[in-house]
Parts: C-alpha cells; structure tokens; sequence
C-alpha cells in the first residue's frame, strides 16, 4: 500500500505547502522515503488492530442472531416482539453516544486509551449477556452494550481519516471495514462450533456459552491492542521528530494548505458541529448514509433469513459465511478502485443499486436458489455501499478536523436509527420472503440511489465555483487561502 506520490507533489487539487522546519535538512527524495516508511509504520499498526478490534465489536453486537437459533429466545421465554425489542434497544444507545463520543475523543486525542476502554466495557457486558434470566434484563444490557460501542466506529473513521490522506483513505477504509464481514462470515461458523459442541458444558446452555467466550475474548484482545495502536499524530508518543512532522505536514498539505489536526483542546468539536449542520451538502449526504444503512438490521436477522430455506441449524449457520466473504472482496475492490480513479459517485451508486437488485429478487421469489443469489448481492451491496458512502462523508467534510470529526459521527448516528425500527422488519411469521423488510430497505436504496446523483451534481458545480474563484485570485495577484482543494464527485 506504497502510494507513488509524496506530500510535496500537486496532484487532485493539491498545493506545495512550505517545509515544516524538521524536514528542511531532507532532500524531496528523502521525504518521499520517509512518508513511505511512515504510511507502512502505520498501516502495520492502525489497520490490523482496527480491524481485530471491529471484528470482535460485530461478534459481540450480533451474536444475538445465532444465540437465537441455539435457544436463546426459548429459554429466556421471550414472546411476540421481545425479541426484535432486545435488538433494536441496542441502537437506541448506539444513536445517543455516537457524537458524545466523538467530541470527547476529540478532546482527549488519544484513541489508542479511549478505544480499548471502551472494547473492554462492552467486552465484559457481552460476557454479561450469557448470565441474563429474563427480557428486562436482557434489554438493559443490550442498551448498555450500544451505548459503549457506539464509542468504536465514528472513532476509529476520525482516527484513520487523520492519519491517511484522501487519496489513501477510501482503500484503507475498506480494508477496516473488513472487520465488520470478516465477523458476519464466521460468527456463523463460530457459532455453530460452540452450539454442536457446547450444550450443557458447565450447566449452561449452548447460547449463553456464545456471549460468555465472544465477549471474554473482546477484553483480552482489547489489552494487546492498547499497547499497539497509535494516538493522533500530534499526540503518538512513538513517532520520531520527523515521522511527526511529515504525518501532520502531508495532512495539511492535503487540505491545500489549512493545518488538519491540532491538539483537541484548540479544536472544538462544538464548532465543527456548528459548520456540519450548516451546510447543505452534509444534509445530502445524510439522505445518502441513511438510504445505504437502511438494511445494517439484517446482521441480526440474517441467521434466521438463511434458516427459512429450510436448512437445520448448524447448515444455516454455516451458509451465512459465504455471502459475508464475498462482501468482503467486493468491499475491498471497490474502495480500491474509488481510490484509484478518484471518484465516489458511480462507486456508492452501483454498490447501493446491487443492492437493491438483491432486495427486489429475495422479495419476489421462494425458490431456495434466487433467495441465496439474491443474498449474494445483497450484502455486498449493502456493506460496500455503506462503506462508500462514510468515506464521501470524510472527503466531503474534509476540513477542518473537528467538522469532519462531528460528520463521521453525526452521519453514523442517524444512519443507525433505521436500525432500530429496522429489527421490527423481520417478525415472526414474515418468511420466507420478508416483504415487508425488503421492500423497504429497496425504497431507501432507491431514495439514497436519487440523493448521490444529486450530491455528484453539485459538488462538480461547487468544483467548478472553486476553479474560477482561484482564476480569478491568481489575475489579481492574490493567493486565496485553501487554493487547490476540489471535492472528490
């Protein structure tokens, strides 16, 4: 993951910004080598644990999906919509926590201590599920394992978007992301193993031995990982004088000159909030988060849609994981290419219209071959869309740090609601072809499909305003702050 192009070069919109007083002594050579050892420093660092850490954030979240079919909901002796209730409850404290969260991890900037503690709370409440005997029980610890998890996702967009320029960003975004279908592809398997071989170990039924070793595992991975990720460049206490100076140096000069990450109390979030809800394109993109997430809910669910093919359990567990692993790939191509061709539009688009074709088929058919095509198409749709769609958040909202801190948090957070009606989409009795949930989570595509074409449009016109404003500047002699900036369409 070597990218060519060192910070001093003027490449999509950006300008040579002067030589922080560390990097004088080195040569454009040098330079070039040092951003590249730095970028592989931190790619060895960052994403590995971002990814383990999101991996186990998804098992813990969802492992609710194959503690039903291995009893759960039977033993507890949950009725009608308790279920679907004790996994929406979690997003009610998802939503609420997401910006909080963010602005607190502005201040404090250092995600390497926040994160981890947070991995660690919800680790033990995950564990703490295993030990729930009733519905009131089991909803309180899922709202409070929301509430601490909420922590994970809008941190670690601000942590990577403030280490990786834009053109590196989209890739690594998707090789993060990863994480949460890495986890949709074996919480299956995982499961599976423990139910077939787990049942009655300890007095405890197979469901509660799920929670108790996903959530044990979380604190113990959260522990190691304290001691390898790094903070903010400003505020990583490992990097060399130099790596320091060319981390925040390349960010600014990626921000065509505006300095990108100060420390957290000289940067509020309160105000970047402020910027965020005035501006127009922020609320389009919203529509866009919004319509691309509408179907997250189906993590939950989606143990019991495979199920209604007719499958016994452990089948159904095991034929979750192919869907999730193709997610994964496509995610991983397509972010790929976005950074590449350095475009955004078509790559959101398509992943969102994939799908939709995805919802339309499950909906429409009850043959057990088009449902599991359909499933094929629907998630990575759904998870590279969604993906897309965050990384336009951050190049959209890309300056200052502290807006684009408030974006990935406010963005996520409202993108989530639909999560917690999303769970009554899937009742008791909807199979085989969840109508209902489909053809909704097929409207919000549509509905997002209508706002990124909006988006594309005027951000080429905004393009086009920053290019003859810049011409005209330069005719008068005059150096415009932020010249070189153009928004990625």
């Amino acid at each position: 993951m070597d990218e060519n192009e060192s910070c001093d070069s003027k490449s999509q919109g950006q300008v040579i910004s002067p030589k922080p007083e560390a990097l004088q002594h080195l040569s454009d050579e040098e330079i070039t080598a040092l951003e590249k050892r730095l970028r592989r420093k931190i790619d060895l660092r960052l994403l590995p644990c971002m990814i383990l850490i999101y991996i186990m954030n998804y098992l813990d979240r969802n492992a609710i999906g194959a503690a039903r079919l291995g009893g759960m909901e039977e033993d507890l002796g949950l009725k009608g919509n308790e279920f679907q209730t004790a996994v929406s409850v979690l997003f009610v404290g998802y939503v609420l926590m997401q910006v909080p969260s963010n602005m607190l991890l502005n201040k404090i900037g250092k995600p390497a201590s926040y994160l981890t503690a947070c991995m660690i709370g919800w680790g033990v409440l995950c564990a703490s599920t295993g030990a729930v005997h009733s519905f009131g029980a089991l909803t309180a610890v899922r709202f409070l394992l929301g509430f601490v998890e909420a922590a994970f996702y809008p941190g670690a967009m601000a942590t990577l978007s403030a280490w990786y320029v834009r053109k590196e960003l989209g890739v690594r975004t998707a090789i993060f992301y990863s994480g949460s279908l890495i986890s949709g592809a074996f919480s299956g398997l995982i499961a599976a193993g423990i139910i077939d071989g787990m049942n009655g170990v300890g007095g405890l039924l197979a469901w509660r031995w799920i929670f108790i070793l996903e959530g044990s595992a979380t604190v113990v991975i959260a522990f190691c990982c304290y001691w390898i990720l790094p903070d903010f460049p400003a505020t990583t206490k490992w990097l060399t004088e130099e790596e320091r100076a060319i981390a925040l140096w390349r960010m600014e000069v990626d921000a065509a000159g505006e300095e990108d990450w100060t420390a957290g109390d000289q940067q509020s979030l309160f105000h970047g909030f402020k910027l965020l809800l005035q501006d127009p394109k922020n609320w389009i993109l919203i529509v866009v988060c919004y319509g691309a997430a509408s179907a997250i809910a189906i993590n939950s669910f989606f143990p019991t849609i495979v199920k209604s093919m007719g499958k016994d359990r452990i089948t159904t567990l095991l034929l979750t994981a192919p869907p999730y692993l193709l997610a994964c790939i496509v995610c991983a191509v397509v972010a790929w290419n976005a950074d590449r061709v350095q475009e955004r539009f078509w790559h959101t688009s398509l992943s969102i219209a994939c799908a939709l074709a995805g919802f339309i088929i499950s909906a429409s058919t009850t043959g057990i071959g088009p449902r599991y095509f359909g499933a094929m198409i629907m998630l990575p749709g759904i998870y590279s869309g969604f993906n897309m769609s965050m990384v336009w958040t951050a190049n959209t909202n890309f300056r200052p740090v502290s807006k684009r801190a408030a974006a990935l948090a406010f963005n996520n957070a409202l993108a989530t609601i639909c999560s917690i009606y999303g769970s009554f989409l899937y009742p008791n009795g909807a199979d085989p072809r969840f109508i209902l949930a489909f053809s909704v989570n097929a409207a919000m595509a549509t509905i997002a499909i209508i706002a990124s074409v909006a988006l594309h449009f005027i951000l080429k016109r905004a393009n086009r305003k920053l290019e003859l404003r810049e011409a005209e500047e330069e005719a008068a002699g005059r150096h415009l702050p932020g010249s070189g900036f153009r928004y990625l369409t």
